[in-house]
């Protein structure tokens, strides 16, 4: 790589931002900061009354072709801090330098004028970044098609919706060939096929400019990522290069004691108990080392059925997200169930392969297979999955290399 490729592209040291829980106190400690600065006396740095850090002692160095991903929960501190990069806050402590062309796409609508058209906007966000006119009109078409905003591009932005204004705000942060790209969860909005192409976009921009990432997605995060740092109630909990030992502390801040929620129930039958009996249980959670077996076990009683219900589980990942069912077979859902009385069942799950993680289990009960639903429960068995590899991919596979010698 060229030494001016590896050049330092944001410099960010000790920065820290505070704010004031009220307005009162915010305009009060505003209006004194304003006269003293005015007289030349020195503000004072340090929490007030009523002051909170909302980012507190953050340093960091990215390079060109490198990407950091902020992660964290809501109310870290994360937005604050990106727009305190781009400029939008000032910092009370700290230093930040930033070299080269910056584009960043922080919040829905940001930097956009609401009563300009989409191409005003684009001729708008570009001169700011000092481009000419004739550059801007060179990137127009590639900006506009990217967009996917068609003939709406000569409408005001007030009447975009706000997938519209995010594929507007990419494109337009992309194609200007940023040295610096600072991407918030906006992307959040966009459908799916939209958002395959902003990263198949990222990928290309990567190598020239360095990025900076926030997202509340794991994948999407250890994918682009190269460094981390997490964030909670503005201070750095984990910052490094191993994105693996950062989102396990982030999963880990989230497990706390969820209740299941049954969606769907006919009343024909009850759902008295779920455990693993052969796993340890810690904070609500069983552990399940990768690729081990375990034993599902239901205690049920009937209400008003005929037979034993046919059992069906899915799982589910900390994004809520279905990624597997679980059919077990040789189900004796045609066996007599006497009216009011209560049964155990167990059910084998053999090489549970799920990548390190948080996991929910659903349960459904039904007639028979293929019939309607008796019963569905969210989250009657949550799981942790350990494992010495680093792997955020949903499933990793069992597998082994053999030397095949002529």
């Amino acid at each position: 790589m060229k030494n001016e490729e590896k050049e330092v592209l944001v410099s960010v040291q000790n920065v820290s931002k505070k704010f004031s829980m009220d307005l009162k106190s915010s305009l009060k400690y505003g209006a004194s900061d304003i006269i003293k600065s005015t007289l030349g006396i020195k503000i004072n740095k340090d929490l007030r009354p009523k002051e909170f850090w909302a980012v507190k002692d953050i340093s960091f160095e990215l390079r060109r072709g490198e990407c950091i991903g902020l992660i964290g929960h809501n109310g870290a501190g994360k937005s604050t801090l990106l727009k305190v990069l781009n400029g939008l806050y000032a910092p009370d402590k700290g230093q930040i330098v930033m070299k080269g062309k910056i584009g960043a796409l922080i919040e829905l609508g940001a930097g956009f004028n609401p009563i300009l058209t989409g191409r005003e906007n684009i001729y708008s966000n570009a001169s700011i970044l000092g481009f000419t006119k004739k550059e801007v009109e060179d990137r127009m078409d590639s900006i506009v098609e990217f967009s996917e905003i068609g003939e709406f591009i000569d409408m005001p932005i007030q009447n975009y919706s706000s997938g519209m204004k995010v594929r507007l705000g990419f494109a337009i942060a992309s194609h200007l060939q940023p040295d610096v790209l600072i991407i918030d969860e906006v992307l959040a909005v966009g459908d799916l096929g939209f958002v395959l192409k902003c990263f198949k976009k990222i990928d290309e921009l990567l190598p020239n400019t360095a990025l900076i990432f926030v997202s509340h997605s794991m994948p999407m995060v250890s994918r682009i990522c190269n460094e981390i740092i997490l964030m909670d109630h503005g201070a750095v909990i984990y910052q490094g290069a191993n994105t693996g030992k950062g989102i396990d502390l982030y999963y880990d801040m989230f497990k706390t004691e969820e209740d299941s929620e049954i969606v769907f129930d006919t009343g024909e039958i009850l759902l008295l108990n779920t455990k693993i009996i052969d796993k340890e249980k810690k904070d609500n959670f069983y552990n399940i080392e990768w690729n081990s077996n375990f034993t599902i076990e239901l205690e049920i009683k009937n209400t008003n059925l005929k037979n034993i219900p046919y059992t069906v589980f899915a799982i589910y990942d900390k994004e809520q997200r279905a990624i597997a069912e679980i059919l077990p077979e040789n189900q004796f859902f045609e066996d007599r169930f006497d009216n009011d009385s209560a049964i155990k069942i167990r059910f084998q799950v053999n090489n549970f392969n799920f990548s390190k993680g948080l996991y929910s289990v659903t349960v459904t009960f039904s007639k028979s297979p293929n019939s309607d639903i008796l019963y569905k429960e969210h989250r009657v068995i949550n799981i942790t999955i350990s494992n010495t590899e680093q792997n955020w991919t949903p499933i990793l596979l069992d597998s082994s290399m053999v030397r095949v010698d002529d």
